[in-house]
């Protein structure tokens, strides 16, 4: 079976962790004998292309990554004003691309990594080839796009001709129905793990190993904890900075990049230096010191308003550390036990009894792990090709 993957989203040499989770899924799939993946990374470039926009530019290399083949066409973008337009944007820019490979080898399947622009643009480009196709949702593609009248009719569309419909967990999928995707059309596809990375590394020696990588006073008598994710209102670091003022033993690590960062830092100066001396922005991490991260905390928390499924959830879990979220997504698929953290209200006070309840009973880490035993990309790219299979044989 050889599907045509495209996804707006996907690490490239400018942003090597730029959507990290749809590389390691397409990756798990490449590696099965019964499938051949070829992935179209659009790049958006700005007419002027200044700041940021110019270095996406450089990302437009082809390649062979991590057993993939791997097209970076591009495509016109005007930030903030042609939301609407990039999926017709994006199908001229990657159609004849996609013919060309089409009539070298040709496709089973084409499949859409993100609702939106993704997936309109996926759904022309199927029509023009006469292929089937899949469409994935993730989260902020329903919740932001599905918020949005001209994003909406068109994901509407896309997901009436497509032959099948992913969401990574039963709440998104109940998202998916309120915005008027059709409910037979849609299957639940859980996130996986790199089981081998994400491991409980507790020991002894572990915080004081952290505290001289990190440069950080990290004493093995306070709690630590930590958010890992974007630095973005959506995610609610500030929130947990807050609640800092309620749990005056905890330290907090924030690990991310993101829109926010000055704002967040501004804020726990604001707070005083008792706040301020107890939070650490540390950036994106190098691929091996997240588990670490995660190891050595005694809680993973992220207030987020909205999600899917967040794999920095079941990271954390894996790694034993139980988490502290909101009501998103699918949190009540992930947080079923006590042993694998607490669901609290979206402020702070909230957060912060929820952070203390936790601290003041913490569960055996091998019972927070039972918690993400489901999660594994092996058995994510089983499941993937499983479906992908039943797709092509119905489009028959």
């Amino acid at each position: 079976m050889r599907v045509l993957a495209l996804s707006t989203l996907y690490p490239n040499a400018v942003n090597p962790r730029f959507g990290t989770f749809v590389a390691r899924s397409l990756e798990a799939l490449a590696k099965r004998d019964d499938c051949e993946i070829v992935v179209i990374n659009p790049i958006g470039i700005a007419p002027l292309s200044l700041g940021r926009y110019r270095a996406m530019a450089q990302a437009a290399v082809d390649g062979c990554e991590n057993g993939i083949e791997i097209h970076r066409p591009t495509f016109r973008l005007i930030p903030r004003i042609s939301g609407r337009f990039n999926p017709a944007a994006i199908a001229r820019a990657v159609l004849p691309l996609a013919r060309r490979l089409h009539a070298e080898q040709p496709f089973d399947l084409l499949d859409a990594q993100f609702f939106y622009p993704d997936g309109p643009a996926v759904a022309r480009i199927a029509s023009a080839l006469d292929l089937p196709f899949s469409i994935k949702a993730r989260g902020a593609d329903i919740h932001h796009w599905g918020s949005l009248p001209y994003a909406a009719r068109q994901m509407r569309s896309a997901a009436d001709n497509a032959a099948g419909l992913l969401a990574v967990c039963k709440a998104l999928a109940r998202d998916m129905v309120d915005i008027g995707l059709p409910k037979s059309k849609i299957a639940i596809h859980y996130t996986g793990l790199d089981r081998d990375r994400f491991r409980p590394l507790q020991n002894p020696t572990l915080r004081p190993r952290l505290a001289k990588e990190l440069g950080l006073p990290l004493r093995h008598e306070e709690s630590l904890l930590v958010t890992v994710g974007a630095l973005i209102p959506r995610k609610g670091q500030e929130l947990v900075i807050r609640a800092l003022r309620e749990l005056p033993e905890a330290r907090l690590l924030l690990v991310g990049k993101g829109e926010d960062e000055e704002r967040l830092q501004a804020l726990a100066l604001q707070m005083g230096p008792d706040i301020e001396q107890r939070v650490h922005f540390l950036g994106l991490l190098d691929h091996d010191l997240l588990p670490l991260v995660l190891s050595a905390a005694n809680a993973m928390v992220l207030p987020s308003a909205s999600e899917g499924l967040a794999n920095a959830w079941v990271e954390a879990l894996a790694c034993g550390t139980p988490i502290v979220i909101t009501d998103a997504g699918g949190a009540r698929e992930v947080v079923a036990t006590h042993a694998a953290g607490r669901i609290v209200e979206r402020e702070p006070l909230a957060i912060a009894h929820g952070i203390a309840s936790l601290l003041a009973a913490l569960p055996k880490r091998e019972d927070t792990m039972a918690a993400a035993a489901q999660f594994d990309w092996t058995v994510h790219a089983a499941r993937l090709a499983k479906y992908y299979a039943g797709l092509v044989a119905d489009a028959r």
